[in-house]
C-alpha cells in the first residue's frame, strides 16, 4: 500500500470523515428520540426494527449505569487515537478513513452520554439467533472503520527498518 507524501492532507481527510460521521449520527440519533418514544418499536420490515433504548452502560449493555466511565475511557482512546494520527509515522490514506470512522463514530457515543446521559440506541435485527443488542448508527460506522482497518494491518506488506 502507497504512503502518504503529505500527512497533513490525509489528516484533514481523517477529520473531515470523523466530522462527517460524527454529525450523520447525532442527526439520525436527535430523529430516533424525537420520533420514536423510548422503548417503543417501529417495524420497518420482518428483519429490521426500530427500536428505542437507552444504554446506560457500554458496549452491549454491559455496567449498566457505569456509562461515565466508558464515556471517559472513550475521550482517552480517541484522544490517543488522534494523537497517533497527527504525531505518529504517516498512514496509508485509507488508514485515516478508517480512523475517521472510528473516531467519528466514538465521539457520536460520547456526546449522546453528555447530552442525553445515555447512549441512544435503535437498529433491532431481529431472526438471528442468540442476537439480542439493539445499536446505532455510531456503531454501524465504528465497525465499518475497524474491520476494514484489521483486514489492512493482517494483509498489507510490512516495511523493513
Amino acid at each position: 500500500m502507497k504512503l502518504a507524501a503529505k500527512p497533513q492532507r490525509h489528516f484533514r481527510l481523517f477529520i473531515l470523515t470523523a466530522g462527517l460521521c460524527l454529525l450523520v449520527a447525532q442527526l439520525i440519533g436527535y430523529w430516533v428520540n424525537a420520533s420514536i418514544p423510548e422503548g417503543s418499536s417501529v417495524q420497518i420490515n420482518s428483519l429490521l426494527n426500530f427500536t428505542h433504548v437507552r444504554n446506560h452502560g457500554g458496549v452491549f449493555g454491559m455496567a449498566q449505569g457505569q456509562g461515565w466511565l466508558f464515556g471517559l475511557f472513550s475521550v482517552l482512546l480517541l484522544a490517543g487515537v488522534c494523537a497517533y494520527l497527527w504525531f505518529g509515522a504517516v498512514l496509508a490514506r485509507a488508514e485515516y478513513l478508517c480512523f475517521g470512522l472510528i473516531v467519528g463514530g466514538g465521539a457520536s457515543n460520547i456526546l449522546d452520554r453528555w447530552v442525553y446521559g445515555s447512549v441512544i440506541d435503535f437498529i433491532d435485527v431481529q431472526g438471528i439467533p442468540y442476537w439480542h443488542y439493539v445499536f446505532n448508527t455510531a456503531d454501524v460506522m465504528i465497525h465499518l472503520g475497524i474491520w476494514p482497518m484489521l483486514a489492512l494491518t493482517l494483509w498489507q506488506p510490512r516495511q523493513s527498518v
